[in-house]
């Protein structure tokens, strides 16, 4: 029983790396831009949702409030200072997006001070599920059932629709689509703003298992990062296998070797790196 346990929190676990990350695959697919902030619109995601439940708003209310409220401070963000440096060298990206990163974790500092908080469960969801000798809390499979739902919209969303397959277009050859009479730059923006929005969700559905703090970003940002390169840049099938894939191994190891269980994680990613450089689902 301990070992299903486990597994399903790390399914849990792993869809919420898949939200995390699909967006800065998506991101990246897209723009070219590498994103290291990506881990702060997380973090403000769960403290957006914290602050509001904190103050009598409804957790069904504060959930998707935070997510829309991410992807608009994110599209902002791209409009008015991210677009300006596409054009340049990755390291411009990385120098800019760290420091739009450190300084969104000094407000969270200033807002709610460094001490963290927890977020608990709504009350519709704070009981457990009782199936003979197995026991499991009633929201981490809120969290199964949601994200997977959210993962087959997405896929249809980027796959089935017109916008779609703009925006996959828009990735391809951005000045074909630009000839054609597409504004690219508000395709960019709403692109980066659906992406940021994903990683708002995650954190604010996050909130309620690992509670908030500060520090949450960064540890965010080095699972995503890891996930997409498992999984392969730029590729949604990648993205979820891998997310799952990281998530069950993390969950199960902290039951075997607690001490080694993100070490295994980055092990994985330097294997996948040294044996197939693009990940399991990257295009060549």
């Amino acid at each position: 029983m301990t070992y299903l346990f486990q597994i399903l929190n790390g399914i849990g676990l792993g869809m919420l790396y898949f939200l995390l990350a699909v967006g800065l695959s998506v991101i990246f697919g897209l723009l070219q831009f590498v994103n290291f902030a990506h881990g702060a619109f997380y973090m403000l995601g769960a403290y957006l949702a914290y602050e509001m439940v904190g103050r009598g708003v409804s957790f069904w209310l504060a959930l998707p409030l935070a997510c829309l409220a991410v992807a608009a401070l994110a599209a902002l963000t791209e409009a008015a200072l991210l677009r300006r440096i596409y054009a340049q060298a990755h390291t411009f990206h990385i120098l800019a997006t760290v420091g739009l990163a450190l300084a969104v974790q000094e407000i969270v500092i200033i807002v709610w001070g460094p001490i963290g908080g927890n977020l608990p469960p709504p009350d519709s969801l704070s009981g457990v599920v009782i199936l003979g000798d197995f026991v499991y809390p009633e929201y981490r499979l809120f969290v199964i059932a949601l994200t997977a739902i959210l993962a087959a919209g997405l896929w249809w969303l980027l796959e089935g629709t017109r916008l779609g397959a703009i925006v996959r277009a828009g990735s391809e050859s951005p000045e074909d689509m630009a000839l054609l009479g597409y504004d690219t730059r508000r395709i960019n923006t709403a692109v980066f703003g659906l992406g940021a929005g994903l990683a708002g969700l995650a954190g604010a559905l996050a909130a309620p298992i690992r509670g908030v703090d500060p520090f949450m970003s960064v540890e965010a940002l080095s699972v995503a990062f890891v996930v997409v390169v498992i999984g392969g840049m730029g590729s949604y099938v990648g993205a979820l296998a891998a997310g799952i894939a990281v998530g069950v191994a993390q969950s199960l190891m902290t039951t075997l070797w607690p001490e080694g269980a993100r070490l295994m994680i980055y092990l994985g990613m330097a294997a996948v790196i040294v044996m197939r450089p693009r990940g399991l689902f990257g295009r060549a």
